[in-house]
């Protein structure tokens, strides 16, 4: 199972823009597109697909004006797409063309598609082509990407503190630290990351994964509170991108299902797509 920017998790898809935006101040600077210095290249196993030092980035959260588009992506010229890898067209009745990847060995089905005529804030992605983030596998440069492309308008900041962090449960204490790890990042709550020898109770490995693009691959743990075990509350990043190494080894428990006290200040349960 895969969480986090997948929206894998997310139960009522078309409240994610709006649960982010509200999150951004109710201004968000979504959906935009704009041209990108980097190199992107697209790869199904070890094959090519397209390769372009001319990409433009889409950046949407949530369902938006372009079918297909949920995340920040980019958008590719037809020219630096391989020739014979894209195969089968077929348009449906919003005017975009699907395309399935085709390699040596393996296929993937609804793999790349265009928009002939998008909205005319975004008409600089008309005759562009984009793929799947499944199945394929992206490249900035030579770094691999992570569920979805980077988004230059969106910052990842962490700062240890000295504040006094309760996280509890319907009563119960879960962990307890003056020397939290606090992340913040653009449109999400704080996210407060603990040592490991501050969590009070007992953590239950799953086999839950979540990929972040500006954070890495996490593990995730269920918590076990007296006689009841509760899925999926704590996850960590044992090995973070390099841009977030400080993050490395520690818990963070998810905000919308527990209540922190931080300072003796309860904190409000946020509302995110993950609530």
């Amino acid at each position: 199972m895969t969480v986090g920017w997948t929206l894998d998790r997310v139960t009522d898809a078309p409240a994610v823009g709006e649960r982010l935006a509200a999150l951004a101040g109710g201004a968000p600077w979504w959906p935009l597109a704009e041209p990108s210095w980097r190199w992107i290249r697209v790869r199904l196993d070890d094959e090519l697909v397209a390769d372009s030092r001319r990409a433009m980035l889409y950046v949407q959260y949530g369902p938006g004006r372009l079918p297909g588009s949920f995340l920040p992506t980019y958008f590719l010229p037809w020219d630096d797409v391989r020739p014979g890898m894209l195969v089968d067209p077929v348009v449906d009745e919003a005017g975009v063309t699907w395309w399935t990847v085709q390699g040596a060995d393996r296929r993937v089905e609804r793999g790349a598609w265009m928009h002939g005529s998008p909205p005319e804030a975004l008409s600089a992605l008309a005759g562009l082509v984009t793929f799947s983030w499944k199945g394929l596998r992206w490249f900035e440069e030579d770094e691999p990407l992570m569920a979805h492309a980077r988004d230059p308008h969106k910052r990842v900041d962490v700062a240890p503190s000295s504040r006094h962090v309760r996280v509890e449960l319907d009563g119960s204490l879960l962990a307890e630290s003056t020397t939290p790890l606090l992340l913040f990042e653009t449109t999400l709550p704080p996210r407060y990351y603990l040592p490991p020898e501050d969590v009070l109770v007992e953590l239950v490995p799953t086999q839950t994964v979540s990929v972040c693009p500006y954070k890495g691959v996490a593990r995730w743990w269920s918590v076990r509170v007296e006689d009841r075990v509760v899925p999926d509350l704590v996850w960590s990043y044992p090995s973070p991108i390099p841009e977030n190494p400080r993050i490395a080894g520690l818990v963070c428990f998810l905000n919308e299902k527990v209540d922190l006290v931080v300072d003796g200040e309860r904190l409000p349960r946020p509302l995110t797509p993950w609530s």
